[in-house]
């Protein structure tokens, strides 16, 4: 697939056929993650991969595994959305968090390093890290794109980190931005079109 049509066909997918992911495949998508710059040259990033379906069901149990509309409508309002697109992709996105990641070919738990506390940046070099480990996503979606899988993620709430940290045992000095499910796109599943933007209304030449 060419590179810019790469760029055209990723979209995040909440909807996955079931079947599983070659760990080939897998190999190849996270290569490309390794490719994407990195603050300090190392790319100390791992990723844990889970394609065992129980031990993903033990993974994700502190997810909710169902959210009513009520709640749906209660999250959407505290975070006041007005964009009528943006609050159709919620109403679709908020009530499958579990089931996204239960019906996925695999899981990647992507990992890197953080030398500082997260949470308590000092300086924003301080994030560096947490900034180069969405590049190397980034690639990861990409080349899922480009191997005809689709992914989406997830970002731990609460005691959702801790309690993956507890099964898969990684270093106390890695952080877990994200869950990243990666799997074959149902057919029928829901996409809802971002805003179009005009890339000419976004740049700016020599000055705002």
């Amino acid at each position: 697939m060419e590179f810019y049509e790469v760029i055209e066909k990723r979209r995040t997918i909440r909807d996955f056929t079931g079947e599983p992911v070659g760990r080939e495949t897998i190999q190849r998508i996270l290569d490309a993650g390794l490719k994407a710059p990195t603050n300090d040259h190392m790319r100390d990033w791992h990723f844990a991969v889970i394609d065992d379906p129980a031990l993903i069901q033990n993974l994700i149990k502190k997810i909710p595994k169902k959210v009513s509309e009520k709640r749906v409508d209660f999250i959407m309002k505290v975070w006041r959305l007005q964009d009528e697109c943006q609050k159709k992709m919620y109403a679709d996105a908020i009530p499958k968090q579990y089931q996204m990641l239960l019906n996925a070919g695999c899981l990647v738990i992507p990992l890197f390093k953080q030398k500082k506390n997260l949470l308590q940046p000092k300086n924003l070099s301080d994030l560096n890290g947490f900034a180069s480990i969405w590049c190397c996503i980034e690639n990861i979606f990409l080349a899922a794109t480009a191997e005809g899988c689709g992914c989406t993620l997830r970002i731990p709430l609460g005691d959702e980190k801790d309690h993956v940290k507890s099964i898969l045992d990684f270093p106390g000095d890695y952080e877990m931005p994200c869950y990243i499910a990666v799997g074959k796109p149902a057919k029928d599943g829901a996409y809802y079109e971002q805003n179009i933007c005009d890339v000419q209304e976004r740049i700016h030449l020599n000055k705002w």
